[in-house]
């Protein structure tokens, strides 16, 4: 018989890393020091302190104030709408019904109309609401509305202190560290994608490292907020650090823009290739610059003055240069320590993130559905453990709504749920009945929640799940002063749970959220309509924001499992940027009132007639491509070197638009108007 896995070494406590145990520690700690304060306190229900410092359990400091300010505000705001709904509810059960709906609904559209910290706090106000007036439903004294409400909002802010004060006494590793390090490896990366796109084959790692590096940007735009939330440093320098995610995603546009370019150039120079790659090797170096670069691009440098194709490419590659040792000079500023005389960067917005409110709108529906239909049953049945089932259903409904896939959450909480029932069964009825010092539990609990805490590091693809047990372990277990042992509603409640999750996956299989085909449609007609505003006189977005809009609507379809989707979603994206970028030049190309300036909005005009938000106008793209070219060919010869300048930007548009000639309106219904080829 092999027992091997008894070993120490081979045991999850033994496998554990120094971080893995801080981690662990801190967050086991933490709920037991809730539950004690809970305790302390003479809370009715401890085990919601518990609950509470276990999510707001975060590897990162930032992360635990973050979420921790979400939380405070969510469950004051949850508290306040319940006390209302209560208050002027509860003696009529349908007037009730349609008020906790309508809320829940209302929090489910904004905390999916939203992101991060303001998405989670009206999650949050939302099912805080229905923990509280859920349980309320027997109240017919107005103060005990208060005083319950008060209760579960002061057991929240126990749970909340109680994590923070774990975090101070084991702090994590540092945000600002753990951003800036990543910013330097984003740079580094921009140089691998740089050199694998501009071998100019169409292969589908070029598809898969473009998503990658659009992902780890606006991935790294979340590590900001969390950074600048714990960081005093970075908090003043966060106008530095919205600069340089924005000239990455700049650097990764113009990498793109080049590719675009070299695809249409056929007489290319023939050592372009090795210039490119010692180009690429001296931006690697720390202490490198424009006279060292300058040296390089010299080989490559169009010396026929109407070579608008070369000069074209040229200008664009040291473009790159520049950019990326302009991003590279503001990392390095970052990490000083010292403040004083330091550059200020030009003031950008923050990265721009683009909602879809006919998803939120349809997520709300069904929200208000589900409880409608729950809350009726349990008027009708009048089933004592419809509060649990309620509460559960409204989580469910509200926390998975804007998840990438609600069913398979919501299988895994049913899992969590069943394993849960039958532990926590086994723990009360045999072992907490027969404890009567808070104490003597502890010594039980720090154990295991320590175990499962190392468990949930220890193996990632059963995270979510090992979360869920943590959550929602002291929901199961109960833990109330004074204790109550009453099986018989122990284990009605803990089928009440398990009913109203069961009731939130069924909605979710009747009204499913839209599909990522339905889903990629509504992204690219955004893109169109977005690009159309470009083309105004006054965009109401600046070409920056547009760029990170692009890339944000590129990233929300980054996980889906149809591979055709994300082609489509990705494409769009890239060819409208290119063209905006052009667009953007192309304006602050020279003003003046000569033939030249007649071109230039003739450009801009044709652009206007071949896109809508429809889709394309196939006649008119021929025609303008035609057009663009015979444009970039004629002033190429011609004796201002403005005229020059202009054709190359010319040329720069009719690269960008070139792909939509492969767009085909012969495809079925669903797929016409969203297929095009790079």
């Amino acid at each position: 018989m092999n027992i091997s896995w008894l070993e120490w070494k081979n045991t999850p406590w033994s496998k554990a890393t120094k971080a893995q145990w801080r981690y662990a520690l801190r967050n086991s700690i933490a709920m037991c020091l809730a539950l004690g304060v809970a305790f302390l306190l003479d809370l009715d229900e401890p085990y919601w302190a518990m609950t509470s410092a276990a999510v707001v359990s975060f590897p990162t400091i930032g992360g635990v104030i973050s979420k921790s300010v979400g939380r405070i505000l969510g469950s004051l705001l949850g508290a306040l709408a319940s006390m209302l709904i209560a208050g002027m509810c509860l003696n009529d059960p349908w007037l009730f019904t349609f008020f906790i709906a309508g809320w829940l609904a209302l929090c489910t559209y904004i905390s999916n109309h939203y992101q991060n910290n303001v998405s989670y706090a009206f999650a949050l106000a939302g099912y805080t609401a229905a923990i509280i007036t859920f349980t309320l439903t027997d109240s017919t004294d107005s103060f005990e509305v208060f005083n319950i409400t008060q209760a579960r909002v002061c057991e929240v802010i126990t749970g909340i202190i109680c994590g923070a004060i774990m975090m101070m006494i084991l702090p994590s590793t540092s945000d600002g560290s753990t951003l800036i390090d990543s910013l330097k490896r984003m740079q580094a990366r921009l140089l691998e994608h740089a050199e694998m796109l501009w071998q100019a084959q169409i292969s589908d790692h070029v598809r898969t490292s473009h998503e990658g590096v659009i992902s780890q940007i606006l991935t790294m735009n979340v590590l900001r907020i969390q950074a600048v939330w714990s960081h005093y440093r970075l908090r003043r320098r966060n106008n530095i650090l919205n600069f340089i995610l924005h000239q990455q995603l700049k650097l990764t546009s113009v990498i793109s823009g080049i590719r675009r370019i070299m695809l249409n150039w056929p007489d290319r120079p023939e050592n372009l290739s090795s210039v490119l790659q010692r180009l690429l090797e001296e931006l690697r170096q720390p202490n490198t610059n424009k006279y060292r670069l300058a040296k390089i691009l010299q080989e490559i440098y169009p010396t026929d003055s109407r070579d608008f194709r070369h000069r074209t490419f040229w200008l664009r590659l040291r473009h790159f240069c520049w950019l990326y040792l302009q991003s590279s000079s503001w990392l390095q500023q970052l990490e000083e320590v010292n403040t004083t005389n330091q550059r200020k960067p030009p003031k950008v917005k923050s990265i721009a993130q683009h909602t879809d409110s006919t998803e939120a709108l349809y997520n709300a529906l069904r929200t208000f559905l589900c409880i409608v239909i729950g809350c009726a049953y349990w008027i009708h049945t009048q089933w004592d453990a419809g509060s649990s089932a309620l509460t559960l259903t409204a989580i469910s409904c509200v926390l998975y709504s804007s998840t990438a896939s609600p069913i398979t959450s919501v299988i895994t909480l049913i899992k969590a749920l069943v394993l849960l029932s039958i532990a926590c069964y086994m723990v009360k009825f045999g072992l907490m009945i027969q404890i009567d010092d808070f104490w003597v539990f502890c010594a039980f609990l720090l154990p295991v929640l320590l175990t499962m805490q190392i468990m949930k590091l220890q193996h990632p693809r059963y995270a979510s799940l090992w979360g869920q047990l943590i959550v929602f372990m002291g929901s199961f277990l109960a833990i109330s002063n004074p204790p109550s042992y009453d099986f018989s509603s122990y284990i009605n409640d803990d089928l009440g749970k398990l009913t109203g999750v069961i009731l939130a996956g069924i909605a979710f299989q009747i009204l499913r959220p839209s599909s990522d085909k339905v889903k990629s449609r509504r992204i690219i007609r955004a893109l169109r309509r977005d690009f159309m505003d470009q083309l105004s006189q006054k965009p109401s977005q600046s070409e920056s924001q547009f760029e990170s809009m692009v890339y944000h609507r590129i990233s929300q379809l980054t996980q889906s499992k149809d591979e055709q989707v994300r082609i489509w979603v990705l494409r769009w994206g890239v060819v409208l940027l290119n063209c905006s970028h052009v667009v953007w030049q192309l304006r602050d190309w020279q003003v003046r009132s000569d033939p030249l300036s007649m071109v230039r909005e003739v450009c801009i005009r044709c652009l206007k007639d071949i896109m809508t938000e429809k889709g394309v106008q196939h006649r008119s793209l021929d025609v303008a491509l035609e057009e663009l070219l015979k444009m970039s060919s004629t002033l190429a010869r011609h004796h201002d070197p403005s005229g020059r300048e202009l054709a190359g930007l010319i040329w720069r548009l009719y690269c960008s638009l070139s792909p939509l000639q492969q767009a085909n309106d012969k495809l079925p219904a669903n797929n016409a108007e969203d297929a095009v080829r790079p």
